[in-house]
């Protein structure tokens, strides 16, 4: 059983507690978070402590860790705490749900999470620091680079490359052999049809409101 601390106290990092604790391989047994974040000094009965000390208290020859934290700044804090938790030397291992459906030729980088019911297809490359949520598609021969952040039910066609530093929106798709450029936003339900430029944001269309109430709508 591999002893694990997890960076972070918000709610991708409770998340990964609730995957990682019910997992035989794993033992939580502490967090870690800049110290002007830390509000409590426990959490899920487990110490909360300043990750300027998480090297001296859980030494990275005992102890291994997951830098467990969202999408924030397009992905640079996760990025960040990724390159000092290495320069420190912990190890950072992946959580890969045994209900994801992935193809054996598949490469996944450390740092990773790929949720529950994500079907990744043959000969796709995903890099570190990379998280994949629950429900999303990966077609073949796509590669997903470092630091990239792929919500829930997301579908990428095959043959798609994504540069670090990317988002990419609830229930998003991407065609077939589209590059999706460094640091791009691509918001909620929008549909990316051909390659993207540096750090462009997509926000697809709202749902019209019609100008009629539910109950005036012609029944059938």
């Amino acid at each position: 059983m591999e002893k694990i601390v997890l960076f972070g106290n918000a709610s991708m990092a409770k998340s990964t507690y609730s995957v990682l604790n019910y997992d035989p391989r794993y033992k939580i047994v502490a967090f870690t978070v800049d110290r002007e974040y830390i509000t409590e000094d426990t959490l899920f009965g487990l110490p909360v402590v300043p990750f300027t000390d998480v090297e001296s208290i859980y030494p990275p020859d005992e102890y291994k860790m997951r830098i467990a934290v969202g999408y924030v700044r397009v992905n640079k804090l996760r990025a960040e705490r990724y390159f000092q938790a290495k320069e420190m030397e912990y190890q950072l291992v992946s959580n890969i749900s045994s209900k994801a459906l992935i193809s054996p030729e598949v490469v996944i980088g450390d740092n990773c999470r790929i949720g529950a019911n994500c079907l990744i297809s043959s000969f796709v490359e995903i890099g570190n620091n990379v998280n994949i949520a629950p429900g999303s598609t990966i077609g073949h021969d796509t590669v997903v680079k470092d630091h990239c952040f792929v919500s829930d039910r997301v579908v990428i066609g095959g043959g798609v490359t994504i540069e670090p530093y990317c988002f990419i929106g609830l229930n998003s798709t991407i065609r077939n052999r589209v590059t999706i450029a460094r640091e791009c936003v691509i918001g909620a339900g929008s549909v990316i049809l051909q390659d993207t430029q540096e750090k462009e944001v997509y926000m697809a269309r709202p749902a019209d409101l019609l100008p009629i109430t539910s109950d005036k709508l012609p029944v059938r």
